[in-house]
C-alpha cells in the first residue's frame, strides 16, 4: 500500500513540476547567420535567468511557412524583415513584440590555400579557376537575395550563375566552401568571423551600397507556450552588453530601436 501511495505521489509531484520545467525553456527558430552569436547569447540568458535557450537554425523563408504552418516555435529570428511582416499581418506575432535587433553584412570568401585575389572585390567570381560559387538560395534566404543583388550591380550575375552551388541557408552555404565543395562563397561576415570559419580562410566585405540593408528582426509568436520566458529573453536581447556580443560578430546594432 506504501509502495501504491509513494507511486501516486510521484506522478503527482510531476505533473506539478513538468510545466515548470518547460516553462524554462523556449524554442527559438533563428535565422542561420546567428548560430554562434546565438551560442553565446543564450549562455549569458541561462546564466542571468537560469532559463534555456533551445534555438534551431536554417533559412528564414523556411522557418515563416513552417510557422504558419503551426510550427512550435515561442520565438523567431530572421534574416529579414519582410517575413516577420508577413507573420504579424496574418496574425501569427504577439502585438508589440516587433524588434528590430542587427543589421547583417555580405562577404566573399576562400580558404587559406585560395590564390584567388579577394582586392577585386566580386569581379574576383570571374576568375577563369572559379568553377564553383556557394550562394544561399535567393528563393528563400536574405544572405542569397543579398548576395544575387550584389552580382547584379556589379554586372556579373549573368555570366556566374550558372557557377552556383545552392545552399538551404548561409550555414550551409558556408560549409560548401569551407570544405572544398566550392571554391568561393559569398557568406554571412558573422560566419566568416565564428569561431568555425576565421582561422581557415579569408575574405573581403561586400560594400554596403551594392545590396539592399540586411535588417534583421525577431518576433514573439502568438502561438507560444512560454510568453514570460521569451518576453525576458526580448528583453534581455534589447540590452547593451548583447549589442555588443553582435557587433563582435559583424552586425551593426543601432541602440535605441
Amino acid at each position: 500500500m506504501n509502495v501504491r501511495r509513494l507511486g501516486l505521489l510521484a506522478i503527482l509531484v510531476a505533473g506539478f513540476i513538468s510545466p515548470i520545467c518547460i516553462a524554462q525553456e523556449i524554442t527559438v527558430a533563428a535565422a542561420a547567420d546567428l548560430q554562434f552569436a546565438m551560442q553565446d547569447v543564450a549562455a549569458r540568458f541561462q546564466k542571468e535567468t537560469g532559463k534555456t535557450v533551445k534555438a534551431i537554425y536554417g533559412s528564414s523563408g523556411n522557418f515563416s511557412q513552417q510557422i504558419q504552418n503551426g510550427a512550435p516555435f515561442d520565438m523567431f529570428f530572421s534574416a529579414n524583415l519582410d517575413y516577420p511582416k508577413q507573420l504579424d499581418a496574418a496574425g501569427l506575432i504577439e502585438p508589440g513584440s516587433f524588434y528590430q535587433y542587427a543589421r547583417g553584412k555580405i562577404v566573399i570568401w576562400v580558404r587559406n590555400e585560395s590564390k584567388l585575389d579577394l582586392k577585386s572585390g566580386m569581379k574576383v567570381l570571374l576568375d577563369p579557376s572559379v568553377k564553383k560559387i556557394a550562394v544561399a538560395n535567393p528563393q528563400h534566404a536574405p544572405y542569397g537575395q543579398a548576395a544575387v543583388a550584389a552580382m547584379q550591380k556589379e554586372n556579373i550575375y549573368d555570366q556566374v550563375k550558372d557557377k552556383f552551388v545552392l545552399g538551404e541557408n548561409i550555414s550551409q552555404t558556408a560549409s560548401f566552401v569551407v570544405s572544398g565543395s566550392a571554391d568561393v562563397g559569398i557568406v554571412a561576415l558573422s560566419l566568416a568571423l565564428s569561431p568555425n570559419m576565421k582561422d581557415k580562410g579569408r575574405y573581403a566585405e561586400v560594400p554596403g551600397e551594392e545590396y539592399p540593408p540586411i535588417e534583421q528582426a525577431c518576433v514573439i509568436l502568438k502561438s507560444s507556450q512560454n510568453k514570460e520566458a521569451a518576453g525576458q529573453f526580448l528583453s534581455f536581447i534589447k540590452t547593451a552588453a548583447v549589442g555588443d556580443v553582435l557587433k563582435s560578430y559583424g552586425f551593426d546594432v543601432q541602440s535605441g530601436k
